[in-house]
Formats: C-alpha cells, sequence, structure tokens
C-alpha cells in the first residue's frame, strides 16, 4: 500500500471531531465574507457618503458580533481538529503495540530498539499535523475559493479573471518544490531513527563504555551523528522557507493586481487589456469588497502550502509505520482451540525443523518428550537450539516442519493465549518494571490479592527482604529492578510464577550469576515450585542440572544424548566431557549465554 492511501485510510480513526473541524473551517471562511462586505460598507459610508457613528453603529455591533462567533467557530475547530488527531494517534499506537506483541521476540530482536521507540512516539506524534492542520486545510481550499469567486464574479468578473489565472500557480510551484522537500524529509527522518537507535544504545551501554574508556571515543561518534542530523534539518528548513517564499509572491502578486485593476478604474484611467474586451465599470463599495475578498481567496491556498510539510512529515513516519504493521507474524493463521489439557501438562516435540533464514538451521529434526510432572532440564553448548527451543515453546517462533504436541493438540492449534495462560516462565535475567513490588509480583495476576502475593513471596523466599523494606510490598522499584540485588530480582521472579500457579513453567537457569546464599534460597524456591508441576530448566550450572528427572543433551540442533545425571556422566559422551572440562564444583556446565544465543 502506498504511503498516501495508508494515510487516507487511516482518515475513519479520527471520527467525526475531523469532520466537525472541517465544516467549521468552512464555516469561519464563509463568515469572512460576510465580514469583507461589513467592512466595505462601514468603510464606504464613512469615508465616501460623510455617514456619522448613529448611521453605522447597527453595522459596527454586527461586527463586533461576527468577530466574536468567528473567534469561537476557531477555538471549536483547533479543538476539534486537535480531538481527531489524538484519536488517530491513540489508536494507531495502540495498534502498533498489539502488532509488535503478535510479531514477537524475534522481531524485535531484527530491529533496534531505538528506532522502533522513535517510530511509537515521535512516527505517530508527526501524524498530527496530518489529520489537524492539513486534511482540514485541503477541504477548505476545495471549498472557499470556489465560493469567492461565485460571490466576485457578479461583482466583477475582471477581478475573479485574475484570482482565477493567479491561483493555480500557488499548487503548482507548492508540487514542485515540495517534490524535492519530501526526499529530503524521507532522509531526515531515516537519519533522525538512526540517532535515537544510536544514543539507545549508547545509554545502555555507558557502564561498559566507561569501563573500557570509550566513552570519550562515543561522545565524538555522538557530535558527528548530531551534526549529521543537524545539517539535514536545515536543507530540509531550507525547502521550506522557499516554498513558503514562492507562495507568498504569488498570492501577494494577486492581490497586487486585483488592487491595480480596482484602482485603474476607480480612477477611470485604461487598463491594458484588448479593445474587444468590455471593461465592467466599479463602485468603491464594490472595488473594497472585492479588494478585501483577494487575500481570503489566497489564505486557504497560502495555508495548505504550509500545512504541506505537516503531510511531509506524516508521510516520512507513515513509511515506518507501513513497514512494521505490514510485517507478518511467523504464525500466519493463530490457533482457535481451547487447551483440553489442563493439569499436568506434557509436551512432545515430533522431528522439529526451523531455521532463522536459508542455510541456517537452529532445530534439526528434533524429538522429545517433556512428560507430564517431570523436571527436564536442558544443556549443550553456545548455538545447540536451547533458546529455540524455549521461544518455540513459549510460541514466539513457528515450526518449519514437524510439530509440538500438548497432550495430542498440535501447539499450534490451540490459542495461544489460552496456552500462555497455562505457562509461567521465570527467566536468567527478569526484568521488573518500575513500580510497587506488589504489582512486580502481580504481573501475570493483576487482580490477586495482597494475602496471595505474600504467600507467593513466602514460597519463593522474598518475604523476608521484602517486609524488612520500609514500605514492604509497596516499596518502590527501579526500571529493571533498580535499587534490588540479582538475587532478590530473582526471587520476585520466582514469585511471579507461584502467583500464576501455571502446570507448566520454564526456567532460563534462574541460579546462574548469583552469590551462593541467594542461589541456595532461589533453589528451595525452585524445588517446591517443582511440586505437581512440569518443568523444563535451561541449564547452566551442575546443581540445577543434578536435581532433573532427565537431562536432554543438545548439539547442533539435535538431542544427542538424554538420560539422568549419573547414568550421563558414566557414558562418556557429550555430557561427561562438560563436567571434565567446567568441574564438579557446581560451576557451569555450558557457555551460552541467551542473550548471545540466538539458537
Amino acid at each position: 500500500m502506498s504511503v498516501n492511501a495508508w494515510l487516507k485510510s487511516q482518515r475513519p480513526l479520527a471520527g467525526k471531531s475531523l469532520g466537525l473541524a472541517i465544516w467549521l473551517n468552512t464555516t469561519n471562511g464563509l463568515l469572512a465574507i460576510v465580514q469583507a462586505w461589513c467592512l466595505a460598507v462601514i468603510l464606504d459610508d464613512v469615508i465616501f457618503e460623510g455617514s456619522g457613528l448613529d448611521t453605522v453603529a447597527p453595522w459596527l455591533w454586527g461586527l463586533l458580533a461576527l468577530f466574536a462567533i468567528r473567534a469561537l467557530i476557531l477555538w471549536l475547530a483547533e479543538r476539534s481538529a486537535f480531538e481527531a488527531a489524538a484519536g488517530v494517534r491513540t489508536t494507531l499506537r495502540n495498534q502498533v503495540y498489539r502488532h509488535l506483541q503478535h510479531l514477537g521476540p524475534g522481531y524485535l530482536a531484527d530491529h533496534r530498539s531505538g528506532a522502533l521507540v522513535e517510530t511509537l512516539t515521535k512516527g505517530i506524534d508527526d501524524l498530527e499535523g496530518y489529520y489537524a492542520r492539513f486534511l482540514p486545510a485541503m477541504t477548505l481550499t476545495m471549498i472557499l475559493p470556489l465560493a469567492i469567486l461565485a460571490v466576485v464574479i457578479p461583482v466583477d468578473w475582471l477581478s475573479s479573471l485574475v484570482l482565477l489565472v493567479t491561483a493555480p500557480m500557488i499548487p503548482l510551484f507548492m508540487i514542485l518544490i515540495g517534490s524535492g522537500a519530501e526526499a529530503r524529509n524521507q532522509r531526515q527522518w531515516k537519519q533522525l531513527a538512526r540517532m535515537s537507535a544510536h544514543f539507545l544504545d549508547v545509554i545502555q551501554g555507558i557502564t561498559t563504555l566507561k569501563l573500557f574508556g570509550a566513552s570519550r571515543r562515543e561522545v565524538d561518534i555522538v557530535a558527528r551523528v548530531s551534526d549529521d542530523y543537524r545539517m539535514s534539518t536545515m536543507q530540509v528548513l531550507r525547502v521550506a522557507f522557499l516554498s513558503s517564499a514562492v507562495l507568498e509572491f504569488f498570492a501577494t502578486v494577486g492581490i497586487a493586481i486585483v488592487a491595480v485593476f480596482i484602482g485603474f478604474r476607480l480612477y477611470d484611467m485604461a487598463i491594458p487589456v484588448p479593445h474587444w474586451l468590455p471593461v465592467p465599470d466599479i463602485s468603491y463599495i464594490q472595488g473594497l469588497f472585492v479588494l478585501m475578498l483577494a487575500p481570503e481567496f489566497y489564505a486557504p491556498l497560502r495555508n495548505l502550502g504550509t500545512q504541506y510539510h505537516a503531510r511531509m512529515a506524516a508521510a516520512a513516519a507513515a513509511e515506518q509505520l507501513i513497514g512494521v504493521l505490514e510485517t507478518q507474524p511467523a504464525q500466519l493463521e493463530p490457533g482457535t482451540e481451547p487447551l483440553a489439557v489442563t493439569r499436568p501438562l506434557g509436551v512432545r516435540f515430533e522431528a522439529v525443523h526451523f531455521s532463522y533464514e536459508e542455510g541456517r538451521d537452529a532445530l534439526k529434526g528434533m524429538s522429545f518428550d517433556i512428560p507430564p510432572g517431570e523436571r527436564i532440564a536442558l544443556v549443550g553448548t553456545s548455538g545447540a537450539g536451547k533458546t529455540t527451543v524455549i521461544n518455540l515453546l513459549l510460541g514466539f517462533l513457528t515450526p518449519g516442519a514437524g510439530r509440538i504436541l500438548v497432550g495430542e493438540q498440535d501447539l499450534f492449534r490451540i490459542d495461544l493465549d489460552d496456552w500462555r495462560r497455562h505457562l509461567a516462565w521465570v527467566p536468567q535475567q527478569p526484568r521488573l518494571f518500575q513500580g510497587s513490588i506488589a504489582d512486580n509480583i502481580r504481573l501475570g495476576v493483576p487482580d490477586a490479592d495482597l494475602e496471595s502475593v505474600r504467600e507467593a513471596a513466602r514460597r519463593a523466599r522474598a518475604q523476608g527482604f521484602i517486609e524488612s523494606m520500609p514500605a514492604g510490598y509497596d516499596s518502590l522499584v527501579g526500571e529493571r529492578g533498580a535499587g534490588l540485588s540479582g538475587g532478590q530480582i530473582q526471587r520476585i521472579a520466582l514469585a511471579r510464577a507461584f502467583l500464576r500457579d501455571a502446570p507448566f513453567v520454564v526456567l532460563d537457569e534462574a541460579t546462574a550469576n548469583l552469590d551462593p546464599e541467594s542461589e541456595r534460597l532461589v533453589q528451595e524456591g525452585i524445588d517446591e515450585l517443582a511440586r505437581d508441576r512440569t518443568l523444563l530448566v535451561v541449564a547452566h550450572r551442575l546443581a540445577t542440572v543434578r536435581g532433573a528427572d532427565r537431562i536432554l543433551v543438545l548439539d547442533q540442533g539435535c538431542v544427542a544424548e538424554q538420560g539422568t545425571h549419573d547414568a550421563l556422566a558414566a557414558a562418556g559422551g557429550i555430557y561427561a566431557r562438560m563436567i571434565a572440562a567446567y568441574g564438579e564444583s557446581g560451576s557451569d556446565v555450558t557457555d551460552t549465554n541467551p542473550e548471545d544465543d540466538p539458537a
């Protein structure tokens, strides 16, 4: 879909407010004609007829009322236009956010966060000018000049001819100049998206840059990127000012010609027109009336030229939004079947293949069972396919071939929302959101009462440190859990899983990177969580592996070995070599970090 077609297709999102804004602006323009006639009558009576205040008082009061009415209409029109644009922004932001939810983490991993944030914030905000100002201006341009011409033609057809000839020059040059400005505007938007993405990367990695002494070098890069954006912005502004000057020039020339033709006739001077063309006579009141309508005739055209730049900004933003919204999720037809099995849950992989791109197979016919109520551990070297298995189970990826069965149901025929209601996930690096501790625990069950939150925290071994804080469960935490230790954050994530009470739990090694005491507390919580539930654990530490009912050793997208810890250790295969390499002290048995391992 083209950018223009897409922008027009979103017009219904503005609702009735946009139509109201257009009609109010049109009414205001028509009242300008009445206002011009009132002024012409007053000036003619006072200047040429010598009338006193008593004679023109009714006209003055009428003119004052007209000013008040036009001011009120303008205020209502601005308010309606803002409401229309706000409706578009709110609905579109909701649509894009929901679409990103459907696309899942796989899409987000391939795109820079800063660029997406720029699209969701400034990009959608830039649409305001299109719906609040450009569309009303375009409609007014099609109505008001014609209405003024219809009034001027019976009064003075010569002036109307001048208006008719000069008017097309304004949109013509607006299009000619605007086409060059639009290309520059597109480049400027892309530069802004890249700059935003770069700034976000720098801010998120400021600690690393400081420690490696690269912060000063990064300052120079940021300065260069900012200067490039400044130059791009100035190029767009130069074209914008040029177009405004051209529009003003033609409008001024048109008004001047009308004034000259009226003045010549009022002074009985000859007008240089063909002799066969009869020049109509004109009175002072008619001349004043037409002369005051001339600026009103060009005003909508000039305003459209000014607002054309709002359209260009909206077009640049729309191009990015279309790219996001037209991206199809991996699962084109979401399942609709309700989950038949509730508790306990078992999962089976049957010859599952998955590739991130052609020639890059992450899983190669992987088959294994996760029996109900068991604790299964996944181990393997970096790139073996552990993260891909987890993302397939969570519904973020779709197999290229094979099936994933929940009980006897194909996972991707099940309603994913229903499936995820039966899941709990405890990642290696949980994300806490700014808010209270209680709200963070309630993430999966927002309507849970405080007593349930306390019980979940107790079972996750988090109750002690939470209640020792001054505000207890109402204590505020910063973004990503600022103010809490890694072990405390991990236990809050574990409390989420307890509160959700899901029959199937996925743990991405919840005890990694913790001190011994925190690891012991978290491991106790995991052991309690495993009761009457199915656990799939991506294992990085030997302590977690030893507690599993069965260990699946992945290698190059396949299950290379499976069995208990003792059986695999005695078999002398891949798992035994891992133990020998990392020792028996409970250290890592794999060098995998999910953030560095897209497979």
